[in-house]
């Protein structure tokens, strides 16, 4: 695994790099987590899901199997929650119609009740910290990476 997470960056600073860090890397697998950035920024949804999508499909294009992420919540911005929960609707909706795996990231580190970060998670509401960062790598080994890995052992034997 290669993180080639940029902090910063934008969606389309994402796409601007997906020949060099995922096609050049010779990667099996695209997990794409982004556009909190974009809803720091007041970027329009739709050129967020633009850029996005087609992450997935010149992914798609190179024979890459891509994970859709949603964007984690925050704290203390609660006024930044709604964009975030719309984004993530269409990044599932965008997962289903192109039947990519959706792994969602808000939900697994977002109090049910009233959909902020959980405080465990992050030291100062908008970035994860370490125990974030675990629970996302926990949720997605447990919810995508364990099928795949037991699927590849499956097919070796």
């Amino acid at each position: 695994m290669i993180n080639k997470g940029v902090n910063g960056d934008l969606t389309s600073g994402m796409l601007e790099r997906f020949s060099s860090d995922v096609v050049d890397e010779k990667a099996d697998y695209v997990i794409v987590l982004g556009g909190s950035n974009d809803i720091g920024w007041s970027l329009p949804l739709a050129r967020i899901v633009h850029n996005l999508a087609s992450i997935y499909d010149a992914a798609r294009d190179k024979w890459i199997s891509a994970v859709a992420c949603s964007v984690p919540s925050i704290l203390g911005f609660d006024e930044l929650i709604h964009p975030r929960l719309e984004l993530n609707k269409t990044i599932c909706m965008e997962a289903e119609k192109r039947k990519i795996p959706f792994l969602d990231i808000f939900m697994a580190t977002a109090d049910k009740r009233n959909h902020r970060l959980l405080e465990d998670y992050s030291a100062d509401g908008l970035h994860l910290n370490s125990k974030g960062y675990q629970r996302i790598g926990k949720y997605i080994f447990d919810k995508w990476l364990k099928a795949v890995l037991n699927h590849t052992s499956m097919a070796v034997e």
